[in-house]
C-alpha cells in the first residue's frame, strides 16, 4: 500500500469518527497540517504513531496499513457462521462458531454443506411438554449409523453424540427458533428449522 492510498483510508477513518484534523492532531500531540500532509500522501506517519494513530481512529494497525477494514458481521453473537467439520478417519466431530482451518489425523477437514432432510434421511420432531423429541429410521450398526444430533439457535447449540447400537432418538430443551441437526456416517449432514 503506497502513501496516498495510506493517507485516503486515515482520512476515511478520521471522518468515520466525526474527528476534524485538528481534533485529530490534538490526540496524537502533532499539527493539523501534519494530518493534512499524510491523508494527502504527502507523508506518512512516524512509526511511533502507528499504535496512538490505530487506536484513535478505532481500528487495527494491520487495517489501517492494509486498506481493509475488518467489520464484524456478527456482533450479536449469532452462530449463522457455525461449521461442523467430521475427521474420516476418526469420526472426530469438531464445532467451530466461525470460518477456520482445521485437520485431524493429518488430514484437512472440509466443512459440511448440510442438505435438507430427505425421505431416507427424514427427521421425526415431535414437541413433548418444553422439548423437541427428534428421532430417525436410520441403520446404527458399526458401519453406518447416525454420528449426532445438534440444535442450533441464534446463541446456543446443543449436542448429543450417538454410537452404533444406540437408539436414534434425542431430546433437546426448546430454545428458539432454530435448526436442528443430524450426522449419518456415510450420507453426510442434514438440517430441518424449527
Amino acid at each position: 500500500m503506497d502513501a496516498q492510498e495510506i493517507g485516503t483510508m486515515i482520512q476515511r477513518l478520521r471522518e468515520q469518527q466525526n474527528l476534524t484534523q485538528k481534533a485529530l492532531a490534538e490526540r496524537l500531540a502533532v499539527s493539523d497540517k501534519t494530518i493534512s500532509k499524510w491523508e494527502t500522501g504527502r507523508g506518512l506517519p512516524d512509526m511511533a504513531l502507528f499504535q496512538p494513530l490505530a487506536e484513535a481512529l478505532q481500528v487495527s494497525i494491520s487495517e489501517l496499513f492494509s486498506g481493509v477494514q475488518i467489520v464484524n458481521q456478527n456482533r450479536s453473537g449469532n452462530l449463522k457462521k457455525m461449521g461442523f467439520y467430521i475427521c474420516p478417519i476418526c469420526g472426530n466431530v469438531l464445532y467451530s462458531m466461525g470460518e477456520g482451518v482445521f485437520s485431524c489425523c493429518g488430514i484437512s477437514l472440509p466443512k459440511l454443506q448440510a442438505e435438507p432432510a430427505t425421505d431416507t434421511h427424514a427427521l421425526t420432531i415431535q414437541q413433548v411438554e418444553y422439548d423437541y423429541v427428534v428421532s430417525m429410521e436410520h441403520p446404527m450398526e458399526k458401519t453406518h449409523f447416525l454420528s449426532f444430533f445438534a440444535y442450533v439457535t441464534s446463541d446456543r447449540i446443543s449436542f448429543i453424540k450417538c454410537y452404533p447400537e444406540q437408539n436414534p432418538m434425542v431430546r433437546f430443551p426448546m430454545m428458539g427458533h432454530g435448526t436442528i441437526y443430524s450426522y449419518c456416517n456415510r450420507h453426510g449432514l442434514f438440517q430441518v428449522s424449527v
